[in-house]
């Protein structure tokens, strides 16, 4: 679909400032002699409205970004999302169906991804190759072997890529995870995490016309083309493992990501699933109730559970990640933190305020200083937070306790359990680095 312009400006417009922190850091060289000033404006597209109209509104409120491109292949969407933007900002933008025109643009900066998980390392990938940064949503890849394209990506083109792992970001949960570090716990060895919610059944779908308003061409993108199926979209492609991760590639990558800073761990020696689909008889493929457990060298290992279809998580809540030390304990829920004694007596309580806009705002300074080194959650550090949930995955498809190479992931001496370490392409779309 080519751009068209959008309407007239709109009746008001608001710019909010944001103040990011710098928290952690990559691990490579920039290029300083690019950076900006504060007052260079940053350029982005938005690729994906549905998550993606909340990273709009809140790239729309950082200081000195300029929103040029609305890209959406639902063109309902797409319109809904023209039309309420257009009353939020006095610019002019434009709205396309084809994220190519995003990149295709050098007014552009940067391309942020909000589109299915199967387009999230291609379409980064394709925007590293076109020059530009990237906001990549979580999980940052579909597959293993897309995450490791992707970090090379960014690092033959010297690009900024951040995973959406807003709370890496967070004052008050990098704060929880400095006492964790310090040693105010004592010696940790172990953290649990969890997700929780009450998902409903998707029920048996059935071959239908694609509907007028999705360009379904577009959206299935590198995947292989399956018809089209009555319930799929817009939502439950999550829980079908040719386009989704289920329900910890989908949220268990943000308390796993906790658990893995906390730890100061980076790939798994170990990985053991177990669980399945219980609830429901209908078309989802991957589990509702999974418990992961990962060992890590050093004497470390972390625990995930997850239950799409009973929202009482651990203690009642339906996110948290705890670390267990031989001093004090600390739980993690949500956006703030609680510190326990060994008896489970509560010695102190944070609290914290949900926020997108220090992530963002980390993402604009990094493009504007040229420091990819200083983005909090940059691409090889998503990486490897996803690829526990891929490696959760893939022990779960296939029955396998998984033994993997400490130094990068790698499944050894398990040749079918590697078969998905990489998915199949639709001719012509398998993700290259240029």
């Amino acid at each position: 679909m080519p751009d068209s312009p959008s309407q007239n400006p709109s009746r008001r417009g608001f710019v909010a400032a944001a103040a990011g922190t710098t928290l952690a850091a990559g691990a490579f060289a920039s290029a300083a002699s690019n950076s900006r000033s504060a007052a260079d404006e940053v350029v982005v597209g938005v690729m994906g409205l549905s998550r993606g109209m909340s990273l709009v509104r809140t790239f729309s409120q950082t200081e000195n970004v300029r929103i040029r491109y609305l890209c959406e292949t639902d063109t309902n969407r797409l319109e809904a999302a023209r039309k309420a933007f257009a009353d939020l900002v006095s610019y002019d933008f434009k709205t396309t169906g084809n994220f190519r025109d995003i990149l295709d643009d050098p007014e552009v900066d940067a391309l942020i991804c909000a589109a299915p998980n199967h387009w999230h390392a291609p379409s980064a990938i394709m925007a590293c190759n076109a020059g530009k940064h990237c906001y990549v949503e979580k999980p940052c890849s579909h597959n293993p072997w897309e995450g490791e394209m992707l970090i090379k990506a960014a690092r033959k083109h010297n690009r900024c890529v951040q995973m959406g792992s807003q709370r890496r970001s967070s004052s008050t949960i990098a704060e929880a995870i400095e006492m964790v570090h310090s040693g105010a716990l004592g010696n940790v060895h172990y953290s649990r995490s969890w997700y929780a919610n009450l998902r409903g059944p998707i029920g048996k779908g059935i071959p239908a016309p694609v509907p007028p308003n999705i360009d379904y061409e577009l959206w299935q993108g590198p995947a292989p083309r399956q018809p089209f199926v009555s319930n799929r979209l817009p939502y439950h492609w999550h829980w079908v493992w040719h386009y989704g991760n289920g329900e910890l590639g989908n949220n268990g990558v943000h308390s796993l990501d906790l658990s893995r800073w906390g730890l100061q761990a980076d790939y798994p020696s170990h990985v053991v699933s177990s669980g399945g689909r219980y609830q429901f008889d209908d078309d989802q493929q991957t589990p509702d109730t999974n418990i992961v457990s990962f060992k890590f060298e050093g004497g470390k290992q972390c625990v995930w559970e997850g239950l799409s279809c009973n929202r009482f998580g651990p203690g009642g809540s339906s996110f948290g990640v705890s670390f267990h030390g031989d001093k004090q304990n600390l739980i993690i829920s949500d956006w703030g933190y609680s510190l326990h004694d060994q008896r489970g007596k509560e010695l102190k309580k944070v609290a914290g305020t949900r926020s997108d806009a220090d992530h963002v705002a980390n993402f604009v300074n990094a493009i504007r200083t040229d420091d990819p080194q200083s983005l909090n959650a940059e691409i090889e550090e998503g990486h490897k937070s996803t690829l526990l949930c891929h490696l959760g995955n893939i022990a779960h498809r296939t029955g396998d306790a998984l033994t993997c190479d400490p130094a990068n992931g790698h499944i050894l001496d398990n040749p079918e359990a590697m078969k998905l370490w990489k998915r199949e392409y639709e001719p012509g779309w398998e993700p290259k680095v240029s």
